[in-house]
Order: C-alpha cells, then structure tokens, then sequence
C-alpha cells in the first residue's frame, strides 16, 4: 500500500494573493517560514487548528488549502490506516 499524504495549494494561494511571501504567511498564522516551507513541500501535515488559521489568512475553505486522497482508506480496516 502506498503512504497517503496531505497535499496543498498553498503555494498558489500566495500568489493570488498580492504574491504573499512565506514569512508573510509565517506570521500571520503564527510559526516560522520553516514551518510554512515544510507544510508547502509536503514534509509536514499541519494540526488542524493551524490548517484552519492558513484557511482563515486566504479567506477561503478549509478543502481549498488542503486535500487528502483517501479513497482506499474507506476500504481497509481502521487499524490498517497508515
């Protein structure tokens, strides 16, 4: 089975945004450009309440930051989720 990630478009959303840079998203939501850098390059799933302040800072849904293929998931027992 393959390892499901979060992925995210957090990248794009800076730039349609007045082409915000990492720093300036860092502290709006509250952590370093290392965080946002790592959350960007798929290193680093963020704890949902930080999902929701980056969501919050493009005034857009949750789902339209972020996005996790499980389809497979649903089919396995829950014990086997990785």
């Amino acid at each position: 089975m393959d390892k499901r990630q979060v992925r995210n478009n957090i990248r794009k959303l800076r730039f349609h945004n007045n082409e915000m840079t990492q720093e300036q998203l860092a502290e709006k939501v509250g952590v370093t450009r290392q965080t946002i850098i790592a959350i960007e390059g798929a290193k680093y799933s963020p704890s949902l309440e930080l999902a929701f302040r980056i969501a919050l800072v493009f005034g857009v849904p949750l789902g339209d930051v972020f996005s996790y293929d499980a389809e497979d998931d649903f089919n396995q027992p829950i014990d086997k989720i990785s």
